[in-house]
This record gives structure tokens, sequence and C-alpha cells, in this order.
């Protein structure tokens, strides 16, 4: 974190005022540890400057920020994230949500039929992590049936607590899959498949950078070309969609013109990308065809 200092004492005493003052990060971070430490609201944190910290809260506060000083991200400190307007529980298990993924809940949203026009409309989110995706889309449309898949028992831990949190009980439980993929679903067929799956290139620069030197691996790179998932989802995606269904992925920003390919060399109609809040082409996706 280039002209940050390497540490940052806080001295039983302070004011939250001098705090925000003297803070070595940038002034939103700076804010959110405070908040997280001594349990405020942004409005208490304005409206209570003047209070001091003791002892036990300086060193708390002194162990947050020398943990953001190390590198580790804001995310697993607090412990959440918020993703399409829900706050989400985060763990060095899963990814981090972030903001350009909301595309991909977006179209999920626009592609899918209308409530009551099908007794039942379901969707398939694979390699679920946090279940940010599944879950923004379970909030948004509570008349779904959702599955979700991770090759991973921690993710699918924390899948399950946000999960718990946000969807209204009572309602169409989540169905939460350890899987690889498609393996685990038995021929189970869906109105929707979204997927985010692991697409940076082995050997990237940035897996070594920022934030990305914190989170799980094996969620951001395939270890190989960055399309070896992509070739998977695509390739199994046609005996898990029912006649019409759409398929939609994240990918990377110079990857779209390859998972097109991908889509129409398994003869989906409508294959098309999306570009993100940047104007990057951040989703690709197709539609199963219907029977003639």
């Amino acid at each position: 974190m280039t002209g940050i200092p390497d540490t940052f004492a806080i001295e039983a005493g302070a004011s939250i005022a001098a705090i925000l003052k003297q803070a070595p990060l940038n002034p939103l971070e700076n804010r959110i540890l405070l908040m997280h430490a001594l349990q405020l609201t942004r409005i208490q944190l304005i409206t209570q400057d003047e209070r001091t910290i003791d002892a036990r809260q300086a060193q708390q506060l002194s162990a947050l920020f020398q943990r953001r000083l190390l590198g580790e991200p804001i995310a697993y400190i607090v412990g959440q994230r918020e993703f399409y307007g829900l706050q989400l529980e985060v763990t060095p298990d899963v990814l981090i949500p972030r903001p350009e993924t909301e595309l991909l809940v977006d179209l999920a949203l626009q592609h899918l039929p209308a409530a009551g026009t099908l007794n039942m409309l379901s969707v398939l989110d694979l390699g679920t992590g946090s279940g940010a995706i599944a879950v923004a889309i379970a909030h948004s449309r509570p008349d779904l049936q959702l599955t979700a898949l991770d090759v991973s028992a921690a993710a699918l831990a924390v899948a399950s607590r946000n999960a718990a949190h946000h969807l209204a009980p009572g309602k169409l439980p989540m169905q939460l899959l350890l899987s690889s993929w498609y393996g685990a679903l038995d021929g189970q067929q869906f109105n929707l498949i979204v997927a985010n799956p692991p697409y940076i290139v082995a050997g990237d620069r940035h897996l070594t950078q920022g934030d990305l030197r914190f989170e799980p691996q094996d969620a951001l790179t395939d270890h190989a070309d960055g399309l070896s998932a992509l070739r998977i989802i695509i390739g199994g995606a046609a005996r898990h969609l029912k006649d019409g269904g759409w398929l939609l992925m994240e990918h990377g920003y110079d990857q779209a013109p390859a998972v097109r390919e991908l889509l129409q060399a398994q003869q989906f109609d409508a294959v098309q990308s999306w570009e993100d809040i940047a104007g990057i082409e951040r989703v690709s996706g197709g539609r199963r065809k219907e029977p003639s």
C-alpha cells in the first residue's frame, strides 16, 4: 500500500474524531473499521465523534488497522460485504462479491419468465461461493426454486448462513449441494443457469497482488488457460436446461469472443455478451434451442 505506514497504533483515551484524522487508510476504510470495532452506525460515528476509547478498544482497533496495512481485504476483516443491496457474510473460504457481478443478477432476473407464468421456475447457480448470486436472485424473486452448488464444503456453509439470513422463513428453501459442477444433479433441469467460475489464467500477475492474494485461489483461477471451467459449464448446460432456458456466465475482460464461440459450438441461440458498468464485456450467455 504505497505511501501508507507499515504500522499504526491507537492509544487509549483518543477520540473518534482524532482517530479518523490520524488513521492511515482512505477515509472510507477508516470509517468502516471504526464502525465495526465500536459497533456504531454511520450516523453515530458522526454524532459521537468526541467519544473516547478505552484500552481494550484501542488494542482491538490497532490490530484491525494492522491487518489492513498488511493487505488483508476489508471484507475479510469485518466479515461482510454488501452485494445487490444485501449485507452478506464473507470469510477467506469464499470470494469477495464484487459490484461487476451484480450485472449477472440483473441479467438473470431479466431472462426469467414472470411469476405465475409457469408452474415452478428453477435456477441453478454453479460455484456459488458465498451464495451472493443465488441469494440475490432468490431475494428478488421468492417464487423461484434455487439450487446452488460448490465443490467447497466451507463455502457452502457460508452460503447456507447467507440464505438463512436473507431469505424469508417458510418460503422456498435454497437447495445447497456439494458438487463439482453438474456432478450431483442426477439429470435435473432448470429454467436458468448462472455461473461465476474461476476464469483467471494460471500465472496471471494479478493473483499475487491486492485482495486476490488473500482469496481462495481455486475460486479465482482454473490453473490453466482461464476457459477450462467455462468449457465444462457450457458443454454440460444443454442437459440441464429446459427448452428455451438461458445460460449466463461471468468471465474475464478479454474472454467474451471465446465464450461466444463456445456457446455457438454447442448450438445455443441468441448468443451475446453484456457490458458491465466499466464498459467491459463481463457476462456472456445463450438460450437453449426450443424444439422446432
